[in-house]
């Protein structure tokens, strides 16, 4: 699979995210089987002030054809403890996604190697309203902060989008989302630096209890 055929089938789930602050990137990665609640994953940095002051939220679908505003009162925000990451869980108002699946994760228990292509989506600041494909390949895997490092570039506004693998059966899957960019002046210039992008534990957790708190009701 080439990576243009790879974005065309994940566009339709990425999301920018507008605060009173500024904007970032998310991507829809859950709704329950009635479509009735749905799950954007972003970056924790993203809408932490916004949810810290109970400011408003507002998503546009990937075209800016379609928004939804999303007050305090209409969404459940979970932000990562250790981690840069945030979840957005809201009732279904408004039909952003149309009839599209969440984009599919990375298993938890899986680690790309060093060395593996992936590519990433987001709104940059310099062109807010055109999602931007960016690529690069994995330079580490920092297990205590649950990151990688990839060589390659996190523009601002791209924050929280999806970081993607083509896997081996061709199938595109998040393997993390953009974090942060750790600029490289060492040497007194600007010089190429590393993104690094946060990985899925917090979206995974959230997803698995959602999930079986679902069961549960279903089996009474």
């Amino acid at each position: 699979m080439h990576w243009s055929d790879a974005v065309n089938s994940t566009l339709p789930c990425i999301v920018k995210i507008e605060t009173p602050t500024g904007h970032g990137t998310g991507f829809l990665c859950f709704h329950n089987e009635a479509t009735s609640m749905y799950a954007i994953a972003t970056a924790g940095h993203v809408i932490h002030h916004a949810d810290k002051w109970m400011e408003p939220i507002r998503i546009y679908n990937h075209d800016g054809s379609k928004s939804l505003l999303l007050k305090a009162n209409a969404r459940h925000i979970t932000m990562g403890e250790l981690s840069d990451s945030a979840l957005i869980l809201f009732s279904k108002t408004q039909d952003l996604f149309a009839h599209n699946s969440p984009l599919p994760l990375l298993d938890q228990e899986y680690v790309l190697r060093v060395g593996t292509q992936v590519g990433w989506i987001g709104f940059p600041t310099l062109e807010p309203d055109t999602p931007c494909f960016f690529s690069g390949m994995i330079s580490a895997r920092q297990d205590h902060k649950n990151a990688y490092l990839i060589d390659g570039v996190a523009i601002n506004g791209v924050s929280g989008g999806p970081v993607l693998h083509i896997d081996d059966e061709e199938e595109v899957k998040v393997v993390g989302t953009v974090s942060a960019y750790r600029i490289n002046r060492t040497s007194g210039e600007t010089l190429p630096g590393l993104l690094i992008a946060q990985d899925l534990s917090l979206f995974h957790d959230v997803i698995t209890h959602i999930q079986s708190v679902g069961a549960e009701q279903n089996g009474k």
